[in-house]
């Protein structure tokens, strides 16, 4: 099948991606401002020229079929780098304006991350900043396919994923914490055996840090604690440890700049975060991407000093 004899037009791809998106004919119409006779009719036209069918359309809306699927996802990579060269081509222009898309985990950088995107407006105001939050698991595709410039959070193993390569911006102790006013507090030479009576929050099965931390209660004899709370959203994570006696491990750079919880005298030495960005190894970044990462490696610098010296 030849897509390139001049049939295929980008009208195509970006009606196949909304549509996908939407989930019906008519709400592609309204995002595109397009009538639905128009839409219908372009997508009659993008079928025949696959010769396969994309959507099944119903009452319901239109599901995409094996084909509609596989092609969609090829038609978000393909504008994902038509976008790209666009802003690559208008950075070089005047590097002012342009749209940087950074992808942070739920256990990522709430600390670095919002710094480094101040930083970024306050020099260059007419860039967009995107932040996309989810796992790692679900970020890699978004990053490879192009609709994520880089990721940003705790590093997790790549060996696995020869196309990405990652830059360490610092590392951090996990701190176990609580809020001020626990009970644990009161008690002398407090242990971790003495913390397991209380409630936790801690991270999802899936993690590296979850996987750190039953590591270590395993190391010391321990069981892990029978009353928890799963869970990686950092901000449910202060909530519930601010205003209940869960405890919970944080990054230092959080536990020590959050005046309403405070960590517990109890190591947690073999923990280590190491914080940095995640980058597809083969694509170079735009002129905004470039500017990002920039200004990520500036402030995780101030918030680290000397201890940490991230790469150059």
């Amino acid at each position: 099948m030849e897509l390139l004899d001049g049939r295929l037009k980008l009208r195509h791809l970006v009606l196949a991606v909304a549509i996908e998106e939407h989930g019906s004919l008519l709400r592609a119409a309204e995002h595109l401002r397009l009538a639905q006779p128009a839409v219908t009719r372009s997508l009659r036209e993008l079928e025949g020229i696959l010769g396969v069918e994309l959507f099944v359309r119903g009452p319901r809306g239109a599901t995409p079929t094996l084909f509609g699927t596989a092609f969609t996802e090829h038609a978000r990579s393909v504008l994902a780098e038509l976008r790209r060269a666009g802003e690559r081509i208008s950075g070089l222009a005047d590097g002012a304006v342009g749209t940087v898309t950074v992808g942070t985990l739920v256990a990522g950088s709430n600390v670095l991350l919002p710094r480094a995107v101040a930083a970024l407006k306050a020099a260059r105001p007419g860039i967009t900043v995107v932040v996309q939050e989810a796992t790692f698991d679900a970020q890699v595709p978004r990053l490879l396919d192009g609709e994520v410039d880089l990721v940003l959070g705790r590093l997790n193993p790549i060996d696995d994923q020869p196309a990405l390569r990652q830059i360490t911006l610092y590392r951090e102790p996990v701190l176990l914490v609580a809020r001020p006013g626990h009970p644990v507090r009161s008690r002398p030479g407090l242990t971790l055996a003495d913390l397991l009576d209380h409630p936790w929050v801690v991270p999802l099965r899936q993690t590296a840090l979850r996987q750190e931390l039953e590591q270590v209660f395993h190391d010391a004899g321990l069981p892990l604690p029978g009353n928890l709370v799963e869970c990686s959203s950092a901000l449910t994570v202060r909530t519930l440890v601010r205003d209940t006696d869960m405890i919970a491990a944080l990054p230092e750079l959080v536990a020590r700049t959050d005046g309403e919880i405070a960590p517990l005298p109890v190591a947690l030495e073999p923990v280590r975060r190491t914080v940095g960005v995640t980058l597809p190894d083969r694509r170079p970044l735009t002129p905004s991407a470039r500017l990002m990462l920039d200004h990520l490696r500036e402030q995780a610098a101030e918030l680290t000093g000397p201890r940490d010296d991230p790469p150059a």
